[in-house]
Order: C-alpha cells, then sequence, then structure tokens
C-alpha cells in the first residue's frame, strides 16, 4: 500500500511508536518557531530545562503580536527573547521583519521537514511541502532541547482540486469552501493533504493561505506536494538548494476525500462568529461595511498585496470606510514600494500598518463600535477584534477591495477584469533584521535581560486518587481559547506575567470567574463540543491552572488544547454519554473517584449528588506519567534525574 506525503515524512522522523490512526507517536523536529505571544513562557520553560543550547536544524524567535509598545512590558519581552535567542543558540527576527509564518516560508522553510510552533497557524509551513504543526509552548521547549513530539497517529484526508480559479475567486475562497463543507471541528484527528491537477495551478503563496486556513477546520496539519511550483519559488527566494521533491504514491490511501472543482467557486464569506458560518458574497450583498482590513499570516504576500494594489490603482476608497493594509513581511513591503505599488494603496486612502498580525489579534486597528468589519483573515470569533460587539466576516482581499471602495459587501466580480499581477523571477533578499546568535564559546557571557514583568509561570499538582470541588464554569460549544484567555492590545502584555493576565480569564463568558475560581481553591470547568478550538496559546491551560482549576469535562476537546491541558497538569475528561452534559450545573459540588485505576482503565465517575456520570479518558502511558507528575516540566525534570 503507498503513502500519503505525511506518511513519507512521518516515516522518516518517527523516533516511537507505529503510524496507526489512533496510536501515540513520536516525531523527530527538524525546526521550531515561536512568536512573541509565546515566546517569551517558551524560554522561561527551555531555561528551566538546565539545557544551554537548542539542539534543533534551525529555530526561529520571531516578534510579530505584541508590537503595540504603549508601555514598557512588550518592550521588556522582546528584550528578554532577543537575549534568550542569542544565548540558546536561535536566530532572532527583529520586530517589523514580519509576520512569522510569512518569514519561515520566505527564509526557512524546507520541504519535507517537520517543523513545529508555538502558533496555531505554523500549517502555513504546509505550502511548500513541511509538515508543520502548532503547539503549546512547552512542547517546543522540549523539541528546542532535542527531545521527541508527541501526537496521536492522525487519520489522512485528501482534497482532489480540479480545474482552475476564476479571475476574482481565490484560494481564501477554495479555504472556505472547506470549512463551509467540514466545520470548525471537521478536521480533528486528520491530515488534509491538497492534490488533484487543480495543485499545479496555485502559487506557493496561494497553496499557504489554504494550509494557514486549515488550522480551523480542526486538522492537525494541512499539506501541499512539492512541486515545479516549489521549486520555483525557493529559487526565487535564493534557495534552490532547500528543493526536494513530494507527492504521495500513487496507490495511497486516504479516510476520506472531498473534491472541489475551482472553475466553480465563487467569491466565498464567513460569516460572524465563526469561520465556518459560511455562504457565498452573493448572498448578503449589499450590507454596509465600516472597515476593511487586509493582511495577517493568511492574505499578506507579495502576490495579494499587488492584486490589491492593481485593484486600488487610481480608485479611492469609500469615504465611510477604514481600510488598513498590513504587509506581511520587510521583503513584502519593501518590493511594493521599489515596483510602485505601495504608492497605488496610499493613494486610494488606505492605511498602511506594520508587518505583523496586529488587527488579526486586536492589536489595534479595532472596529467601531457594532461595526462591520471585513477582513482577510483567519478567525472571527466574537470579541477578537478588540471590539465586543464587532461584527467580523472573512474574506479574499479581493472581496475585502470591493467592499471598500463601495462600502457595502459585494461581489469583486463586479469591479470588471482582474488586472494583470505579475510576479517577479526573484525576490529582494535582505535578512539583516534577522539577528544570528551567538557561538557556544560566546554564549556564557550572555545575559538574559528580564523586566518586572516576567513572572514565574505557575506549577501542577500531582493527580489524586480522590478528587472533590465546585464546578465554577459551564460553557457550551466551541469555546475557544480567545473565550477562556482573550487576547487584544489590552491583555496581550501581560502573556509573561499568569498573576495579572488570569483576571482576564473567561471575560467573555462570565466576568466573574476569575474571583470564583480563585476562591473555590480547587475547582471543575465544564464544557461542550470541540472545547478550546483556535489559538495553540498554553496560557489558555496555565492560566487556569493558576486559578486552582484542576479538571475540564467536555463532549469533546480540540488537539492542540487537550495537549497543553495535560501539560499544564489539568485533566481533560469526556462524558461517555454526551447527554450527562445536561445534568450538570454551576454550582454543583462534583467528587470524582478511583482516579488512578481510571487513567488505566478510561473510565472515571463522578458524582453529583445523587447523579452517577461516567467519564472517559484515553491517555497514553506517557500522559499519564505527565499527569501523576504535576504536569510536563516536573515529568521532565524527573526523567532527567
Amino acid at each position: 500500500m503507498g503513502l500519503t506525503i505525511a506518511q513519507k515524512i512521518i516515516r522518516e522522523h518517527l523516533v516511537s511508536g507505529t503510524m496507526e490512526p489512533g496510536q501515540e507517536i513520536a516525531l523527530r523536529i527538524d525546526q521550531t518557531l515561536t512568536q512573541d505571544a509565546t515566546g517569551t513562557m517558551a524560554y522561561l520553560e527551555f531555561e528551566t530545562m538546565g539545557i544551554p543550547r537548542v539542539r534543533t536544524e534551525l529555530s526561529v524567535a520571531y516578534v510579530d503580536h505584541n508590537t503595540l509598545q504603549s508601555g514598557f512590558m512588550n518592550a521588556d519581552d522582546h528584550r528578554f527573547i532577543q537575549s534568550a535567542a542569542k544565548k540558546f543558540g536561535l536566530k532572532f527576527s527583529r520586530p517589523g521583519n514580519g509576520i512569522c509564518h510569512q518569514v519561515h516560508l520566505e527564509r526557512f522553510g524546507k520541504p519535507g521537514k517537520t517543523l513545529i510552533g508555538s502558533d496555531s497557524h505554523t500549517p502555513t509551513g504546509g505550502g511548500i511541502g513541511m509538515l508543520a504543526i502548532g503547539a503549546g509552548g512547552l512542547d517546543v521547549a522540549v523539541a528546542m532541547g532535542g527531545g521527541v513530539y508527541y501526537i496521536t497517529m492522525p487519520k489522512m484526508y485528501k482534497v482532489n482540486l480540479t480545474g482552475a480559479l476564476r479571475p476574482m475567486v481565490t484560494a481564501k475562497d477554495a479555504s472556505l469552501e472547506l470549512l463551509r463543507q467540514l466545520s470548525v471541528k471537521g478536521g480533528v484527528g486528520a491530515v488534509v493533504e491538497w492534490g488533484g491537477p487543480g495543485v499545479a495551478t496555485l502559487s506557493v503563496p496561494e497553496r499557504a493561505t489554504i494550509t494557514n486556513m486549515g488550522a480551523e477546520v480542526g486538522a492537525t496539519t494541512s499539506i501541499f506536494p512539492s512541486d515545479d511550483v516549489t521549486r520555483a519559488f525557493l529559487a526565487a527566494e535564493g534557495r534552490p538548494e532547500d528543493f526536494t521533491a513530494l507527492a504521495s504514491d500513487e496507490d495511497a490511501v486516504y479516510d476520506k476525500v472531498i473534491d472541489i472543482d475551482l472553475s466553480t467557486l465563487t467569491p466565498m464569506i464567513a460569516c460572524p462568529h465563526s469561520p465556518d458560518n459560511v455562504v457565498k458574497v452573493e448572498d448578503i450583498a449589499g450590507t454596509k461595511v465600516d472597515q476593511v482590513c487586509i493582511g495577517s499570516c493568511t492574505n499578506s504576500s507579495l502576490y495579494d498585496m499587488l492584486k490589491v494594489a492593481a485593484l486600488l490603482k487610481g480608485r479611492t476608497i469609500d469615504p465611510s470606510v477604514s481600510l488598513s493594509i498590513s504587509p506581511g513581511s520587510r521583503q513584502v513591503l519593501t518590493m511594493l514600494a521599489d515596483c510602485g505599488a505601495l504608492s497605488d494603496i496610499l493613494a486610494s486612502g488606505a492605511r498602511v500598518l506594520e508587518c505583523a498580525c496586529g488587527p488579526c489579534i486586536g492589536m489595534g486597528f479595532s472596529p467601531n463600535s457594532g461595526g462591520v468589519s471585513l477582513r482577510t483573515f483567519n478567525r472571527n470569533f466574537e470579541g477578537r477584534s478588540g471590539t465586543a460587539d464587532g461584527r467580523v466576516y472573512l474574506v479574499s482581499p479581493e472581496t475585502a477591495v470591493a467592499a471598500a471602495l463601495n462600502g457595502v459587501i459585494i461581489d469583486p466580480m463586479t469591479l470588471g477584469e482582474m488586472p494583470e499581477v505579475t510576479m517577479p523571477d526573484a525576490f529582494k533578499i535582505d535578512d539583516s533584521a534577522i539577528l544570528e546568535p551567538a557561538t557556544p564559546e560566546e554564549a556564557g557571557d550572555v545575559e538574559i535581560i528580564r523586566g518586572p514583568n516576567i513572572k514565574e509561570f505557575p506549577a501542577g499538582e500531582p493527580v489524586d486518587d480522590d478528587f472533590a470541588a465546585p464546578l465554577v464554569l459551564k460553557v457550551g460549544d466551541n469555546i475557544t481559547t480567545d473565550h477562556i484567555m482573550p487576547a487584544g492590545a489590552r491583555i496581550l502584555p501581560y502573556r509573561s506575567n499568569i498573576p495579572h493576565l488570569s483576571q482576564f480569564c473567561f471575560e467573555v463568558c462570565d466576568k466573574t470567574f476569575p474571583e470564583r475560581a480563585k476562591a473555590a481553591g480547587r475547582s471543575v470547568i465544564v464544557g461542550g463540543d470541540n472545547y478550546g478550538q483556535g489559538s495553540s496559546r498554553e496560557h489558555a491551560a496555565l492560566v487556569p491552572l493558576y486559578l486552582g482549576v484542576r479538571v475540564v469535562i467536555a463532549k469533546s476537546f480540540a488537539r492542540i488544547h487537550a495537549a497543553n491541558l495535560i501539560n499544564a497538569g489539568i485533566m481533560p475528561l469526556t462524558f461517555a454519554d454526551p447527554a450527562d452534559y445536561d445534568k450538570l450545573s454551576q454550582g454543583d459540588r462534583l467528587k470524582l473517584s478511583g482516579i488512578l485505576k481510571g487513567l488505566d482503565s478510561g473510565e472515571i465517575l463522578l458524582q453529583d449528588g445523587n447523579d452517577e456520570i461516567r467519564l472517559t479518558c484515553s491517555f497514553t502511558d506517557r500522559q499519564k506519567k505527565i499527569l501523576m507528575a504535576g504536569g510536563l516540566l516536573k515529568y521532565v525534570a524527573g526523567e532527567a534525574e
């Protein structure tokens, strides 16, 4: 039986386990990346391990999230990360150099390599044939130290592409179509491979848009073949030697095959407040628009920006609309300036922002109260924009430009013919904003710089055989990490200060939660389906841990968040019968008995008054040991003794 692309890469990097879906496997990791919202914690964790230098082929520390420096906190974190990178052997991408996924694609990604990053959109690297996976910061820290990365062997899905995209229809529309079909949890436990004859019509930036958006279907990762298109992209980046051809075998077997004819797609739009709330643009045409944001790691490549500039050239945005443009990297911004496209963008009335994540994570450019904001981003969760009642729609750059020019949602095909956009044969290479680490000989003299906002992370506790605690919060389906631990300019500066950050935990759902959880001492949270979807931020586990949460019970969990809970020492348990969710009420006193035996049997009994509810778990032997140690850091420390 033949192998898929992902299976081939896994086979080459397999350290332990068997390649059977559902089985735990351990992978050797070639590359890691972090960004500053998660990086400070990751390097504190790496430092705690006592390993003097990273042991990967390549590790890069990016600053792209917390670039709005309205106080000392973000600047202090940047100095800490830069000094830690210099000491521990990582490259450091300076603020303003660009968004981690865009820069990594341009300068470091290699087909056939494994990459994990402390950001859920790390699968962007699948656009050039990497096995690129988002993970919690602690998992990344372990990998930087030479440790393996554990995942459940995923199922294999294939999206079979035929035809070619019509003008004004984009790779973003293909991504939204997949979300419409699968939903935000339809890819959980699977790798999505994009193949078929239509693949050859897509550029690397278009492929990267699609693999970036794969995070929104809950997939472990998404991946494209590495072919002549990949070869040309790497050559244009001055890295032809990094090319390796990759393709699935003709007799590869997939658990699911989805057929999409690119030539039949129309412009699509995801309505508030979920990426899978997808309809055709024409279905809601005429809706008034207040703000348009173009950029983010999803749609900020040179190709995207050149199309935007071509559509804006000689035109002026509607006076009722505010338009922001965020190029994905310094390379993109420089080339826009050199060719004159930047002038076309500015002349339209657009505001050009820094090469950073910016509005995507609520770091500035929040919409007006109750405002409608069209964004080329990947997520539109409620409140994520920084405006609690903002209504955010996800669209392609072409649809975004059409709305900015007309003041309403409108099919971009009404703009007329798409101007011809020609990509250069070679990109402008300038890596001066990527700083090299100290040599091993110099590293001993490097001082790690810490500001007063950088606090220690909370320590977990070994699980007890019996556990009794109140149910302090009950929430519904599709609770995101933005619900648990919000982003935004008000909160993100405290990513390295868990005690301060804790006061914002679950504020979208219940502003009284932090105070009640702290008062309870130890507590339980109950959720519905797909609990913890969205970002890889481990703060969504570390902050509840700090507040005393020791158990989370849900109908189902998102992959990364479940792993982060275990790493923190919090038990994620599921209802054997999802209907039992309805038997529990916030404020109930819950009792779990025979936990240690239940970790082995996979079943733990919960008592709620007179009700007895079966809970299930399927922890691996390693995960059981982590929980019994009180978290991954304590487990690693014990293994090292």
